[in-house]
């Protein structure tokens, strides 16, 4: 094993840096000049390194592409006013990543692989963390199977790579959003808790018809009944109900733990709010929209951060929110990005200094 320290680099003969604009750059467009690459090969992990970013070369046969093994995380890292560079709870992505790879058959990556491999790739990369507000260095861990073979088992091989994109914002505007009524992300006993690939493929198709209606994403719910609220397409919900913030519960394993999530919940908490994880189903929504009580509506996650929710609609029934008027989301977002900046206290131990 190759201790982190230790992580040989292979240099670019010139960086791209020069030649991209990092002001408001589209989510996931660019990608920086290097990347962290590593081998899990009989039984163990090997060949780490960090390398130009360059394309993978993989046989037909591949796994992956055939039974999908396929896995991966969402972290970001910021820079402060002053020039420190922070990753924003790498441990918790840590840890969430290796519980999708014990659920999909696959290895743990060990820490000084994920955690250390990943401080030393953004230290050589922090050029390209855009230092202004809303932009961040996008941080793209995943696993991939390696084995060549058809047949419908766990490969013994696999590729776990670190790759990194600057991004501005990923939604420039107040969201409006579908509440799907026919298909289904995930059911319990399932592998929506899990950021695996195949969750996101299944829900291309829902979100493009979603889309041809006019709306952003589709508002998940459950297998069963199709009225229990899970999870927007690309991050957890919140609703400010009165007093109170409600958000879907973890306990049947068809949602997102987000690491985002867990953040603001903190914060709620934080400005005096009471938190509620549990079960909402649109009919109890619906009743409290029409009611006058629902006050904010809101997105989190790693890509979307804090997004205002403007329109959910389900069936014929349309509730709109007039997100100007909201004091709870814009005063969550402003404390997170405060302590991801560095300008308040990290009194959560939320940053990883780089």
């Amino acid at each position: 094993m190759i201790a982190a320290h230790t992580i040989p680099v292979t240099k670019v003969d010139a960086s791209k840096l020069p030649g991209v604009k990092l002001e408001n750059v589209p989510f996931g467009k660019y990608s920086t000049d290097y990347m962290l690459e590593a081998d899990y090969v009989d039984g163990e992990w090997k060949n780490v390194e960090i390398k130009p970013y360059q394309p993978l070369l993989i046989g037909p046969a591949n796994m992956a592409l055939h039974y999908g093994q396929a896995i991966f995380e969402g972290i970001k890292a910021y820079k402060s006013d002053s020039g420190e560079v922070f990753i924003f709870r790498p441990y918790d992505n840590f840890r969430r990543f290796n519980l999708s790879a014990e659920r999909l058959c696959m290895p743990a990556v060990p820490e000084e692989i994920f955690i250390d491999g990943m401080r030393q790739l953004i230290d050589l990369e922090k050029g390209w963390i855009p230092a202004m507000e809303n932009h961040s260095l996008y941080i793209r861990p995943f696993m991939f199977s390696t084995d060549e073979s058809l047949g419908v088992k766990a490969s013994e091989t696999y590729k776990f790579m670190i790759i990194l994109s600057p991004t501005g914002p990923y939604y420039g505007k107040p969201m409006k959003i579908y509440v799907e009524e026919k298909y289904t992300r995930a059911a319990p006993g399932g592998v929506g808790f899990s950021k695996n690939a195949g969750n996101y493929a299944g829900s291309l198709y829902p979100a493009k018809v979603a889309k041809d209606k006019g709306y952003d994403q589709v508002l998940w719910t459950d297998a069963f009944e199709h009225k229990w609220l899970q999870e927007v397409g690309t991050m957890n919900v919140f609703f400010v109900i009165g007093d109170t913030a409600v958000t879907p519960s973890l306990e049947e394993g068809t949602i997102l733990a987000g690491v985002t999530r867990d953040s603001v919940i903190t914060i709620l908490k934080e400005i005096g709010l009471n938190v509620a994880e549990r079960p909402i189903s649109i009919d109890e929504l619906i009743k409290e929209y029409d009611a006058g009580n629902v006050k904010d509506v809101f997105g989190t996650g790693t890509a979307a951060t804090i997004s205002p929710i403007k329109e959910l609609r389900y069936k014929d029934k349309v509730m709109t929110f007039d997100t100007d008027k909201w004091t709870i989301t814009p005063e969550v977002k402003k404390r997170l990005d405060a302590i991801r900046s560095g300008q308040a206290e990290d009194r959560y131990n939320w940053l990883l200094t780089v």
